[in-house]
């Protein structure tokens, strides 16, 4: 255990699962849709450090350009598009937060014992070892190149859609009953 501590790496990696876990737990806990979606990045960019430590700087930058830079900005525009609340929404809130707590806390303590059954203390070499962005780039766009662009198109249909839904103008009656219920 004193040989974990003394490795630099180690206090980086605490630092990043810490922020992570903290971004985390306030993207499902926070009443706030805006501040949702900033934990969401910082959770997110918390992910991308994780794999720079794991010398994955291609996935790293994938998950800031794709994630962070186009989801997160996706979810936003969309908050504001649709003119949700962007306070806190009472509607929101689900009291019922101990099933679900203990589900999660069931589900993380599972998966962590089985990690360790399974890999105990072993050393995973080829660690430090840079992944090959040639090989990563031939997987995605070799082999999978048609489930990548289908999904490129599903998210295009999606977007214009949200955008069709949410910006439709008000029918006259629509209009009326607005004004009369202010």
């Amino acid at each position: 255990m004193a040989d974990w501590f003394a490795s630099p790496a180690n206090w980086v990696f605490l630092a990043l699962a810490i922020l992570t876990a903290y971004a985390g737990f306030k993207v499902v806990t926070t009443h706030n849709l805006i501040h949702a979606a900033l934990a969401l990045a910082g959770a997110l960019g918390g992910i991308a450090g994780l794999f720079v430590l794991l010398s994955a700087e291609f996935v790293a930058l994938t998950i800031i350009l794709v994630y962070v830079g186009a989801v997160v900005v996706l979810f936003l525009f969309g908050i504001m598009i649709t003119r949700a609340p962007i306070g806190r929404e009472v509607s929101l809130d689900n009291e019922r937060r101990t099933p679900a707590a203990v589900v999660a806390i069931l589900l993380f303590l599972t998966l962590a014992g089985t990690s360790i059954a399974a890999f105990g203390d072993v050393e995973i070499e080829g660690l430090g070892d840079p992944i090959s962005t040639e090989l990563l780039g031939q997987s995605l766009l070799g082999r999978f190149v048609i489930p990548f662009e289908v999904v490129g198109f599903v998210l295009l249909a999606a977007l214009i859609g949200g955008i069709a839904v949410a910006r439709r103008d008000a029918t006259p009656l629509e209009a009326e009953e607005r004004e009369a219920s202010r």
